[in-house]
């Protein structure tokens, strides 16, 4: 299919005009052709790691959950020109969806994430300029338990701050860089709140606050979007789809 309308159908199904953003995110096309998209890259960070492997890989379009320009309005130097560069001289088309992709019901990290533990979803939650990114739902398991299982799916060991009970009833996910929301977790009644990073001082929300908080990692939480998206467009169209692992640690 054609790139401008596999453009079009991902800006109605993300709805990415609709949906607020930081504004250096850019949702949307941000590297533009005139090509016919058959092969679909899908990476977390639109890095140069990432577009060289979507070039190797020979894919006509590169889709990601971190764009290109999060610093902002800049020259074109530097790695910011090796990055356009690689994807000019190859004819590589780059898509970005932060926001858009975090909160969608469907592909969404924090509704994938989610539907993999065996969260059985309730509602959404967590506000980020209006709109509610997170969800939440149930799951009966141990605090300890449910750390083994997101251990186990996420790669890694996932940092527990123990605050809440030892039976979870309660489950709510923000992917990313959520622990900004342990408070507003803590007033939703949740017992168990799943995200990727947060600063210091978290530790003593969680513990004086009384819910377990599970850092997995920024990266590791947002994997689930792109590929969840891949499959879609795979199932969809019939596109051959290409998932770049590129871990932070992070």
């Amino acid at each position: 299919m054609h790139l401008n309308e596999l453009v079009a159908y991902l800006d109605e199904y993300l709805q990415t005009a609709g949906i607020p953003d930081y504004p250096t995110a850019l949702n949307g096309l941000q590297v533009a052709g005139d090509r016919v998209v058959r092969r679909v890259g899908l990476a977390v960070d639109g890095s140069e790691a990432a577009i060289d492997a979507a070039v190797r890989a020979e894919c006509d379009l590169l889709i990601v959950h971190h764009g290109l320009f999060w610093d902002g309005l800049a020259p074109v130097t530097g790695r910011r020109y090796r990055k356009l560069k690689a994807c000019l001289d190859a004819g590589l088309a780059v898509y970005a969806s932060h926001i858009p992709l975090d909160l969608h019901a469907e592909v969404g990290n924090s509704a994938v994430l989610a539907r993999e533990l065996g969260v059985q979803q309730k509602g959404t939650w967590a506000q980020f300029r209006g709109m509610e990114i997170g969800v939440w739902g149930e799951l009966s398991i141990t605090r300890e338990a449910l750390a083994a299982r997101l251990d186990d799916m996420l790669g890694g060991a996932v940092r527990l701050l123990p605050g809440g009970p030892e039976r979870i009833k309660r489950v709510g996910v923000v992917t990313g860089a959520g622990g900004s929301m342990i408070n507003e977790a803590i007033a939703a009644g949740l017992d168990a709140f799943i995200t990727g990073e947060g600063p210091h001082h978290t530790y003593f929300d969680a513990v004086e606050g009384g819910i377990n908080v599970y850092y997995g990692g920024h990266y590791a939480t947002e994997t689930w979007g792109v590929k969840a998206l891949g499959v879609h467009l795979a199932e969809r169209y019939g596109l051959e789809t290409h998932f770049i692992d590129q871990p932070t640690g992070l």
